[in-house]
């Protein structure tokens, strides 16, 4: 999840929220990807997840980068709780889920480096210490309470708010891992279509990368338990956002739905202030009851953007936010299915093609159909093995067209990051479809085989 957001000056007039958005326009010879991922963390030895402090802990896998890497810390309350370099930076899910925010990068290969890099490292520090750390959508054993709490007032407030409005709110918090990429837009017009494009196909995403079968010990029915969790955390914040799909949509209609959102938190002075359902409109008043009198600033608008959570999400950026944690050998196809379906516009028209005519139900139903089935999915006569594998050739075609070398020009293009989710539809088994059958096969049903068979 993010961090706190800097920089704002105070907020003079109503046009700045949706400015604050158009800001993020930028030439497509400037467009740039970041791609965050997340993954647990655990004890070799007991196979529990890493508590927050101690030898063998969180805590020491931050101090240990720091240490041995140059990464400068980020501390709140004395604890250190995040550490950033070069234009990326390590941050702590709810429950200690350790999350790389990559730099903005140029093209794939680069991504693909920096991936690389930053697992090297983490594996480093983590053999001292008796660790691991494997990339899941769920965690596959592990109860809530056995996930501890990281120390941070953001997760504080939102641990207990979770409670009140959804029935997943906090195994969403301590219990999941997501891969995700950050794009850009040229235009309040591009960030439109490619807005609708992202909400439409996200559960090909989903789908795709769907890797989470199993929850408290068992197969729980899903193939994306992620996605299922998702689906009730807290409806004022979550979803398809049907609005997006409406005539006039742009950077004012996304900035009301963001007000209508209730808020968590204000953070002043390096302390969260509990504003928990209260309202950004009432803060652009003065009327916040929280901070009686005060006006908001750019940075506490950011920092709002951050507390919803749709299936994807606008800010100066869009963000993919549909696919499950998985192994290393995929983290660099997520960003580079997305650009290749959203950077050439010839492939994004294509993509917009394939969801243009559906509807609103039509788009919720393939959601919940991804969760369940996977590549398995069928929504009417919308199959999910063939959806998805045309986006996979729409992708493969825009990276072809961006023609973005690597290796010192010995790689012509992209396209090989795709190389992944071009196995999984030719065989049609997702990841969740592979673990599921080690866990009937040779598992033959212990699932702490998982640990030893997946784990970085």
């Amino acid at each position: 999840m993010s961090i706190p957001q800097s920089g704002g000056g105070p907020i003079t007039d109503f046009s700045q929220l949706a400015g604050y958005m158009e800001d993020g326009c930028k030439p497509k010879e400037d467009w740039r990807i970041g791609t965050e991922h997340e993954k647990f963390g655990y004890c070799k030895d007991t196979l529990l997840p890493l508590p927050y402090d101690g030898e063998r802990s969180i805590k020491a896998i931050l101090e240990g980068l720091r240490d041995r890497y140059g990464w400068e810390g980020i501390l709140e309350g004395g604890n250190i709780i995040g550490l950033v370099k070069d234009g990326a930076n390590i941050s702590l899910e709810p429950g200690g889920q350790l999350e790389l925010s990559g730099a903005p990068l140029e093209n794939i290969h680069e991504t693909c480096d920096e991936v690389n890099h930053h697992l090297r490292e983490v594996q480093s520090v983590a053999d001292d210490i008796g660790a691991r750390f494997i990339g899941l959508g769920a965690a596959p054993e592990w109860t809530h309470e056995q996930m501890p709490l990281m120390p941070k007032g953001r997760y504080k407030l939102m641990d207990a708010y979770m409670q009140k409005v959804g029935t997943h709110g906090t195994q969403m918090m301590r219990r999941t891992c997501t891969v995700q990429v950050n794009l850009d837009f040229s235009s309040e017009a591009d960030m439109v279509q490619k807005m609708r494009v992202a909400l439409a196909l996200q559960p090909v995403a989903t789908a795709l990368f769907a890797n989470s079968p199993f929850f408290e010990g068992k197969p729980n029915g899903h193939k994306s338990w992620r996605s299922r969790i998702w689906r009730d955390l807290d409806a004022s914040r979550t979803g398809t956002l049907p609005f997006v799909f409406e005539d006039g949509f742009g950077f004012q209609r996304y900035v009301d739905y963001v007000l209508d959102v209730p808020m968590y938190f204000v953070y002043r002075d390096g302390k969260y202030i509990d504003a928990l359902g209260m309202s950004f409109r009432d803060f652009l008043k003065g009327e916040l009851p929280a901070l009686p009198g005060e006006k908001p600033t750019l940075s506490d608008w950011a920092d709002h953007m951050t507390t919803v959570f749709p299936e994807a999400r606008a800010k100066k950026y869009i963000e993919m936010r549909g696919a499950d944690g998985g192994p290393w050998r995929r983290l660099c196809a997520l960003p580079a299915f997305w650009v290749g379906l959203t950077y050439d516009q010839s492939a994004l028209d294509a993509a917009w093609d394939l969801a243009k005519g559906w509807d609103g139900e039509t788009r919720e139903a393939l959601r919940v159909a991804a969760s369940v089935g996977g590549l398995q999915a069928q929504v009417g006569k919308i199959n999910m093995h063939d959806l998805a594998r045309e986006c996979v050739a729409i992708s493969e075609a825009g990276l072809k067209s961006r023609a973005r070398a690597g290796a010192g020009g010995m790689v012509p293009d992209e396209t090989h990051f795709l190389n992944t989710l071009k196995e999984t539809v030719e065989t049609g088994k997702t990841p969740a479809d592979e673990l599921l059958e080690h866990y009937k096969g040779d598992w033959g049903g212990d699932l702490k085989r998982v640990y030893e068979d997946y784990s970085y």
